[in-house]
Parts: C-alpha cells; structure tokens; sequence
C-alpha cells in the first residue's frame, strides 16, 4: 500500500536551467499520415511516435508537497487491430482520506477523410468518466474520437499525488514499438532516490545535471537533481509463453525513495534499510514474527497428528498434510497473516500467510526446526537484492530442516505433495526469515520433475480397427496436474467419461485410475481402446498417426528473436512407445526414419526410433527430454527449431498395407 506524508510547510518550488523537452500538442508531419506501415516492425498495427513525461517535487497552494506527473503521447494506428490503442486508461490511488487527481486532460484525433482532406476530431471532456475499481483504485477512462485506420491520435493528462515517496516509474518499452520515448525528472536535493535503468535496451539520451537553487523554503534551499532519459526506435515488447513477470524484462527506469530531510525541521529520515533493519521489523510484527512464535496454540492440535511416528521426516508429512486439509486457502496472496492463524485454524479457511506461517509454527510445536521464507510470485516480479524493500514480496512458504536435508513446503494446495511448490512460486529466490539468526537468500526450484510415459500396446484387427491398451503413467509435477484434472470432477468415472468424449476415432471400454489420492506416489492411467484410425474402407493400404494423446501442433515459439529466458520452472521428459502387432500378410510401408535431435550441451533432446525387427510387430518411440528449467535467450533459436521437429515427427503416419 501506498504511505501518505503531508508536510504543512509554507515553501514554494521554482525549477530552473533546462527547459522540459516536451513536443508541440496536435502538430503532425506528412510523412506520420501517410505512413501505411512501420518500417521496422511490418507486424505492428500502431506506433508510437513520440511520448514524453515529466515528474517533479512541488507544492500546492495549501503549502503541502505533490508529485506532478505530467504525460503525453502520440500514436499511429495503422490498421483496425490498432483501434484498442485508441481507449485509455489511467490508474489513480486513493487513500483513506485523499488520493491521487488527474486534470487537463486533452485528445485529439487527426485522419484524412475520403477527399484527403486533413480533418481533426477533439475529446469531449464529458466523455472522460471515472470506474471505482475498489476502496483503494480508481480508473479514469476515454476513448479517442473518430478512429480510423491511418489515423493519428494524440493525448495528454496531469496526475497530482500526494504520494512523493513513489516517484513514478517510466516504461520504455509497451506492446508496440515506439519511435522516440523521453523522461525527465526534477528532485529537490532535500530528496534522494536510486533511479535504476532495467532491461535489454539502452538509452540513447542520458542528461544530469544541476538546477540551481530551484527549491527553497524560509532560508533552506537546495538545488534539484535534472535527470533526462530518451530512446529511439524501441522494439514492442512481446509476451511469449514460459516467462515470469513481464516487468522483470521490459526496458524501464524506476526510482526508489532511498533518504530524505525535511526542509522545515531539518530532521533526516533514511527510508532504505539494511536487511537486519527488515528482520527486526518481521520478527516483532505480530501479523508475522508474532504468528510464528505461538507454538503453544499448535501442540495440542498437533500431538495426535504426529503420535507414533518416531522420525522428524515423517512428523513433518504428517504436520503439512494436516494444515492442507484443515485450511483451505481463499486464493489470497500474502507474506503475513490477516487475522491471526487461531481464526484461520477456527473458520477453515485464511491467506497463504495464515496457512503458511501456521504450517511454519506447527512444525516446530512438533520440534522439527522450520523457517519462513518470503518471496515474490512469478506474476508480481523478481525482488531487487540491492534494496531491502518488503513490498517486492507477495507470498511466504515454509522451509523445513531435517537430517541435512531442507524441504520447501506450501500448504494452500491439498493436491501439491510434500516438498513440492506451486508454479507460482518457481520465482528466483526468496529470503529466510529465522527467528534466531539473521535472514539469508535461497534459490527457489522444485526438485520434482514433470514426467510423462506413454504406451500404447495394440492389435491390428482384421477389420481394420485397433485394440489394445493405453497407459498413462505421471511423477511430479505431472502427476499433480492429472490430479487436478480430475478433481474437477465428482467421480473418477465422471473424468473418464469427459476424457472419452474429447477423443476422435477412440472408444474406451474399460478404465483403471490409480493414486490419485496419494500425493507421493506416481499417478497412473489405464484404459482399454478401440481405436478406429482408417479413412480407407477397402482396407488394402491403412494409415495411423500414433500420437492421439497430447500431439504438439502448435510451436509456442514464434517470436523472430527472444530477448528473455524461456522459464519453464523444472525440467521435464515425455516418453511415448507403440508396441503394435499386425495380422499375418500386412507389413508397414515407407516406416519413420529414426531421428535425433539435440540441442548444445544437451540442453534439451528428441529422438524418435523406429524398430521394425520383429516377425509381424514393431515398435515406435518418441522421447522429449528438456533438462534445464530455464533456457537463456540465445537458446532461444535452438529451442525454436526442437520444437518444429517435434511437430513435424508428430504429423508421422504409419501406413499398412498387405503384401502382394
């Protein structure tokens, strides 16, 4: 949450010595009308030609200090699929008592109309209207007038914020290309803030310099910090399949709050802190360190949990698969508790921070030694290390220690089994918070693999259907899918049935489904089959694509070039193998060359091997291994290319026919 800090003072802000390098409102070139497509990016359906913003310290008239942020952008819509560029949206942050305000909104649209006349088109401000997104957000919305393809929309606003302790940030980089992109700040020296430049793409413009005397307030004064950043030519930024938080990539410059003074007392507050400042604040907040200490409340819950069992290995299983079926997670992210683990174990159901530091206390009750450790999710970001800043975290799992040996462990998903986390959490690292000893950074990674076997044992019937066996057999995180995939249903039944239904040309007549409630044990599927794979009636020459289960069509991979990793949270293997016996007089025809396809250093594998040596059998496999969870970005190409093999081997059809 934002912090408001309102300081009564009677001081006035002047800024000085460079002029803000916005561009002139509503002008246009020939060129940008005219202009049918982007030259460097032919794909795009918009553009922006150029965006400026300008953030500054000042002072309103009831003498307390803002943020003004000023914003202006011109963009090129090219074709219809554009046309979304032309709705606006603007986020404001309320608090309880004032929030931030937007004014001087103005928008323009500039297109040439059937007789190639240049025609304008300006925003009505009773378009502009507000939606209350909750207690806290509000948005304020517009739509462009007189949208058209070719046209040339153009906009610009002013926020005020009484929240100076978040100077705003400025992304470079959107989802589509921009032409020219430039900031520009003014920070009183009474203010200081990292500003950290993140991202693959440099800045072509970087200006900081100093502005005299621009601040001053009944005899203190202090000169501004100008800082000016602008880049050319930014390639759109596009989200791709198998990455974390787009924000951990996009080429953008943000500032965090670091120290300040006051210019009226002279009192200096240091808003960074170190991380033994962050544990001493979490270990005697009583929404965390405060949840972690009551193992008192747990030991009587816990003792008939864990009677019996002798080992701390066995405890601790015991402990988590309690707190999964006693808790039920309300799909609240949080690092802390909301009303105290006590009310989440009475009503049944809390935040991950009531379940996880619940599941933290309960395992040391039962005197296994367990820590909390805080993270950020895949979705909200990768914490930045330099600066202790607790809002990066979203989430917190526990860490148990037994034998040696530290099992990661989250409680919110009665499906995960022990020692396996949730994608969302496969994030980088996370900081453990013991409260004997100071915090430290631990690699966040599942030691459980996605693992799939497939088999297929079938007969060729004289009448040209299959008959046979298919069976399924899923370790780790496949196996918790599958789990989850047939949770959805009231019965085993009821999913085998859903399952038949999505299939073509394949009739199940019998199911057997196994471990799908003992989370440790691999998770198997077997089903007798029918398959009736043949176009061709007069059964002289048959064809079958084997791959009927889970057959790649589609390359995730598309993008040109990837300038982030593919994140795929573990490694995983995906075996399948046809054992397939023909009757007396048919042989296959043309039968799939072997194939072996790997990356460099064996980064990932696919092979695909054909073995046709028997007196009428023969048996085909296929075999996809990727044996890293994360692949760089130059990687990328390789990784691309795997998969159009793999869609290509998988198109294979098997033809039979009967000998002459």
């Amino acid at each position: 949450m934002k912090q408001l800090l309102l300081i009564n003072l009677f001081v006035f802000c002047l800024l000085t010595s460079v002029n803000a390098q916005d561009f002139p409102f509503g002008k246009w070139k020939p060129e940008e009308i005219d202009m049918k497509k982007y030259s460097r990016d032919s794909s795009a359906h918009a553009v922006v030609l150029n965006e400026f913003g300008n953030t500054k310290l000042t002072v309103v008239s009831s003498d307390n200090i803002r943020l003004v942020y000023d914003y202006h952008a011109k963009i090129k819509i090219l074709d219809d699929n554009g046309f979304k560029h032309g709705t606006i949206e603007v986020p404001l942050y309320n608090g309880d008592e004032i929030g931030e305000e937007i004014a001087d909104v103005t928008a323009v649209t500039i297109y040439k109309d059937e007789n190639g006349a240049i025609k304008t088109e300006e925003l009505d401000p009773s378009k502009i209207y507000k939606v209350v997104e909750n207690k806290n957000h509000t948005t304020v919305k517009f739509a462009l007038p007189g949208l058209r393809s070719g046209c040339i929309i153009e906009y610009k606003y002013r926020i005020t914020s009484p929240y100076w302790q978040d100077f705003h940030d400025w992304q470079f980089q959107s989802d589509i290309p921009k032409v020219h992109s430039e900031y520009e700040a003014h920070i009183p020296g009474f203010w200081a803030y990292n500003a950290v430049l993140r991202g693959e793409l440099k800045a072509d413009k970087v200006i900081s310099d100093l502005e005299s005397n621009c601040f001053s307030t009944h005899g203190a004064s202090s000169d501004c910090s100008h800082l000016v950043y602008g880049m050319n030519n930014i390639p759109a930024f596009i989200v791709e399949d198998y990455m974390t938080a787009p924000k951990n990539f996009v080429s953008a410059l943000y500032f965090e709050l670091s120290e300040f003074t006051n210019p009226y007392t002279g009192i200096h507050t240091k808003v960074a802190k170190e991380w033994e400042d962050v544990d001493y604040q979490l270990k005697r907040d009583d929404q965390f360190g405060g949840q972690i200490k009551k193992k008192d409340l747990l030991k009587d819950r816990i003792a008939p949990v864990i009677a019996g069992k002798t080992d701390e290995l066995a405890k601790a299983k015991a402990v988590y698969a309690y707190l999964q079926k006693t808790i039920k997670w309300n799909d609240y992210y949080s690092f802390s508790s909301g009303d105290g683990i006590r009310k989440a174990l009475d009503k049944h159901t809390g935040m991950a921070g009531d379940i996880n530091l619940a599941l933290v206390s309960a395992l040391n009750a039962a005197g296994i030694n367990a820590e909390a450790v805080m993270l950020s999710t895949r979705d909200h970001g990768i914490v930045n290390k330099l600066y202790p800043v607790i809002t990066e975290f979203n989430y917190v799992i526990a860490k148990a220690n037994i034998g040696g040996e530290s099992y990661l462990l989250d409680a919110t998903d009665p499906l995960l089994s022990f020692g396996m986390l949730p994608m969302r959490c496969l994030n980088d690292e996370g900081r453990v918070i013991s409260m004997d000893k100071p915090s430290y950074w631990i690699k966040i990674v599942n030691p459980q693999t996605q693992s799939n076997t497939y088999t297929l044992d079938l007969t060729l019937q004289e009448n040209g259907k299959l008959k046979g066996t298919f069976s399924s057999y899923s370790k780790g995180y496949a196996a918790y899918e599958k789990r989850k995939a047939i949770k959805k249903f009231n019965t085993v039944d009821e999913y085998v049935e859903n399952f038949d239904e999505k299939l073509t040309r394949v009739k199940i007549t019998k199911s057997n489904i196994t471990n799908v409630d003992s989370l440790n044990l691999p998770l198997t599927e077997t089903y007798e089959v029918e398959i009736d794979a043949f176009d061709n009636l007069n059964h002289a020459k048959l064809s079958f694509n084997p791959f009927i289960f889970d057959r790649i069509v589609i390359n995730p991979f598309k993008l040109i070039e990837r300038n982030y990793p593919v994140d795929w949270g573990m490694q995983s293997e995906t075996r399948f193998v046809l054992n397939m016996k023909l009757p007396d007089g048919y042989i296959v025809e043309n039968p799939p060359q072997n194939v072996a396809v790997a990356m460099p250093k064996n980064a990932a594998r696919f092979t695909l091997v054909y073995d046709g040596s028997g007196d009428n059998a023969f048996t085909f496999s296929h075999a996809i291994q990727f044996n890293k969870s994360i692949y760089e970005s130059d990687e990328y190409p390789y990784l691309k290319e795997l998969y159009n093999r793999i869609i290509l081997s998988e198109k294979t059809e098997i033809v039979f026919k009967k000998k002459i």
